[in-house]
């Protein structure tokens, strides 16, 4: 296939659990997650053409091994605490896609990794709370793959080079996480130290993002050596979907899609391609 019709790999935010179908939070201001639904939004004009299916890597799945869920049709999870009732009667009627996830498996095994399949699992909030302002008409079929427990960064970025003949396929590769997840510090927009290391760790993100693809990868590998990284990831879940599609990418440069400091933290988006 002609490399014009390649899609790119994205890597976005999800934002704090059902945060764009409800108000902010007391004290925050309502435009608090404004930008990043318009920057959501705005996704398809951004890639400019219409992808066969999305294959999603969200940060609240892991299992052992890289596992897909591919089903017809898909249940929602609605695996966020303390919000507002009406956002346990969200909806997303999503399809699937399971011969992308046969494929999915293929490229895997291809690769030398063992992968499983699920079928029960609904949806998690990192899928279907962004993918109502992406594709808010649910049209688009969805495919979900799980990180491996091990939060390997070097084993996430080989899984993408694994999968980035799907970009040729007319499959959109996303990462669903978030570049800053300290919840303890996040609510809190005037702390200074936290901030700080938001920016520090964002400013190193987006050079290394920006850096050729050899240079990207052995930066993302040693991520926790970066400036303020742990202060901006106690764990890394949200962080690996970024690896996934950083692999994907192959020799495709990356850039900055979106970036803000939201409550005091810095947070950005990328794409690759």
């Amino acid at each position: 296939m002609n490399t014009a019709s390649r899609l790119p790999t994205l890597y976005i935010p999800h934002g704090g659990g059902p945060c764009f179908f409800m108000d902010p939070m007391p004290g925050f201001p309502p435009t608090t997650w404004d930008a990043m639904a318009a920057y959501l939004r705005g996704i398809p004009d951004e890639i400019g053409s219409r992808p066969k299916a999305v294959l999603v890597i969200s940060g609240h799945w892991e299992c052992a091994e890289p596992t897909v869920l591919a089903s017809e049709k898909y249940s929602l999870l609605y695996d966020y605490y303390g919000f507002p009732e009406h956002t346990y009667r969200l909806t997303y009627p999503a399809t699937g896609l399971p011969a992308l996830g046969v494929r999915v498996q293929e490229l895997l095994k291809q690769a030398g990794f063992n992968s499983q399949q699920e079928h029960q699992r609904g949806l998690d909030h990192g899928v279907f709370i962004p993918f109502k302002l992406i594709y808010p008409d649910a049209d688009v079929p969805i495919v979900q793959l799980s990180l491996r427990h091990d939060l390997d960064p070097a084993a996430h970025l080989a899984i993408g080079h694994a999968l980035s003949a799907l970009r040729d396929e007319g499959v959109l590769i996303v990462g669903s996480g978030l570049s800053y997840h300290n919840l303890r510090e996040f609510f809190s927009p005037h702390n200074t130290a936290s901030n700080q290391a938001s920016v520090e760790f964002d400013t190193w993100l987006g050079n290394t993002i920006s850096a050729v693809p050899a240079e990207r990868e052995r930066l993302l590998i040693n991520w926790e050596s970066a400036p303020g990284a742990r202060s901006s990831h106690p764990r890394s879940e949200h962080l690996l979907p970024l690896m996934v599609v950083a692999g994907a990418a192959g020799n495709d440069l990356g850039k900055i899609a979106y970036n803000e400091l939201l409550m005091g933290k810095a947070v950005s988006a990328y794409q690759f391609g």
